[in-house]
C-alpha cells in the first residue's frame, strides 16, 4: 500500500481539507512516519499498536470529519491576520470571558469579532495578544523542527525495558495518556493521578474515548495542594513519571523533577505545547498550526494532530531512555513534534485514491473510576519503599 494509500484508508484524508471540496492528501507522508516509529516502539517492546488508528480513532469513536478552517472537534479556528495566518482555541469557560479583552471590544458571536479584529493586524500582534491573555494561540509555521530536550537529572539506572516498571501518570486530555496507555501496552504498571477537584476532562464527554486512553491504568486521587507528601512518595518509587502541566504548576509545589529524588534510572517526560522555557498555553489543532503542520489552503490536519504525534514519540523516547539507564528528563513539546512531522515531503493531491472515513479503534474496557484504586497503590507504594 502506498503512503497515500494508506493514509486514504486510515480516515486522514476524510479529516483534511474543506468541508465541501476533496480530501486532502498532501500530508500522506505523516501516517507513514508514525508508523515507522510505532515499528521501532514495538521492535523493543513487544506492544502492538496501529499508528492510523492512533491518529483518527478519536474522530472515529465522536463521528467528526473535516472542517476546512474549523478543527474537527470545533473548538480551534484557522484564521486570517493581515500578513499570515493563525490558530486560536477557545475550549475553555475562561477562554470565550476573554474575548472581548482581546479584541477590545463587546461582540455576540466571539469567532465573528475576532476574525474581523485580526484581519487588520499583524499576525505577531494578535498572537502575543492572545497570548498574553493565556490564550492558546499560535502563528502558521512559527516553530522550527527539534528533537526533544533531554537532561540528565539523576543517576543512571540499569538497562531495562517496560515490563514491571511503575509509570506515575499526571498528565490528562490526548497526548499525555495516550503515551501512558502505550506503556501499559508494553507491559508497565501505569497509575493515572488525578486531582478530585480537577479530574482529566474527557471524563466529561463520551466515556468511549477516556475508556480507549485510559482503560488498564490504575486510578489514583489526591489533592496536589494538600497531598504533596503523598504525591512525592509516589512519585519517588516510580521508574517512569509522565507530566503534562506546566512545569512551574509542579515546582510551585515542590514537586518537579529536581524536587523529588527518584530511583536510579527514573524517567521524568514532560510534555509541553511550546516547550519548558516558553509557558504559553496550547492545544493539538493550534500546537500543530504552530509546527506548519496543516493541510493544503491552509485548513486543519486530521483531528488534533500533534497530540497523539506526540504521545506516540514520548512512548518511543521513554523506551529508548530505559534501554540508556534512565535518570533523565525528557521535555516533548506538541509544536516542535508537529513542525518535525510538517517538515517530511508533501504528496500531491490524488482523486483517483480512496478517501474513507476513520474506523472505530478497539476499546479493551472503561476507563477505571477516579480513586477506585487508592488502597492498591498505597500497597504498590509500601512495597517499593
Amino acid at each position: 500500500m502506498t503512503a497515500k494509500e494508506a493514509w486514504g484508508a486510515s480516515g486522514l484524508a476524510w479529516l483534511t481539507g474543506q468541508p465541501d471540496g476533496r480530501p486532502d492528501f498532501s500530508r500522506a507522508a505523516v501516517l507513514q512516519r508514525a508508523a515507522q516509529v510505532l515499528g521501532r516502539f514495538t521492535a523493543a517492546t513487544g506492544a502492538q499498536a496501529d499508528a492510523a488508528e492512533l491518529l483518527a480513532g478519536r474522530a472515529g469513536l465522536l463521528g467528526w470529519t473535516r472542517a476546512g478552517r474549523i478543527s474537527a472537534g470545533g473548538a480551534s479556528r484557522l484564521l486570517a491576520a493581515a500578513d499570515g495566518w493563525w490558530a486560536l482555541t477557545l475550549s475553555r469557560a475562561d477562554d470565550l470571558d476573554a474575548v472581548p479583552a482581546l479584541i477590545e471590544s463587546e461582540c455576540c458571536e466571539p469567532w465573528a469579532g475576532i476574525a474581523g479584529w485580526s484581519s487588520t493586524r499583524p499576525v505577531g500582534e494578535v498572537v502575543a495578544r492572545a497570548r498574553l491573555l493565556d490564550l492558546p494561540a499560535a502563528a502558521l509555521g512559527e516553530t522550527a523542527p527539534s528533537a526533544p530536550v533531554v537532561r540528565r537529572v539523576g543517576p543512571v539506572g540499569q538497562v531495562r525495558g517496560l515490563r514491571g516498571a511503575l509509570v506515575v501518570d499526571l498528565t490528562s486530555l490526548w497526548a499525555g495518556p495516550l503515551c501512558g496507555r502505550l506503556l501499559a501496552q508494553a507491559g508497565a504498571t501505569v497509575i493515572k493521578v488525578e486531582s478530585p477537584s480537577r479530574p482529566d476532562g474527557t471524563r466529561v464527554g463520551p466515556s468511549s474515548f477516556f475508556g480507549w486512553m485510559n482503560g488498564g491504568k490504575l486510578s489514583c486521587a489526591v489533592d496536589f495542594d494538600r497531598d504533596t507528601a503523598i504525591l512525592a512518595q509516589l512519585l519517588s518509587v516510580a521508574d517512569v513519571v509522565l507530566e503534562g502541566s506546566r512545569p512551574a504548576a509542579l515546582a510551585r509545589r515542590r514537586l518537579g523533577p529536581l524536587d523529588v529524588a527518584g530511583r536510579p534510572g527514573r524517567v521524568w517526560l514532560q510534555i509541553t505545547a511550546h516547550g519548558a522555557e516558553s509557558g504559553y498555553a496550547g492545544f493539538g489543532d493550534d500546537a500543530a498550526v504552530a509546527g506548519g503542520l496543516v493541510g493544503d489552503g491552509p485548513v486543519f490536519c486530521a483531528d488534533a494532530i500533534a497530540d497523539p504525534l506526540t504521545g506516540i514519540e514520548a512512548a518511543a523516547a521513554v523506551a529508548d531512555s530505559l534501554a540508556r539507564g534512565g535518570g533523565e528528563l525528557i521535555t516533548v513539546a506538541l509544536a516542535a513534534v508537529a513542525a518535525n512531522y510538517a517538515a517530511l515531503p508533501g504528496h500531491a493531491p490524488a482523486c483517483e485514491v480512496a478517501a474513507l472515513p476513520p474506523p472505530l479503534p478497539r476499546i479493551e474496557g472503561a476507563g477505571p473510576a477516579l480513586g477506585s484504586d487508592n488502597a492498591r497503590i498505597s500497597d504498590l507504594v509500601a512495597a517499593r519503599c
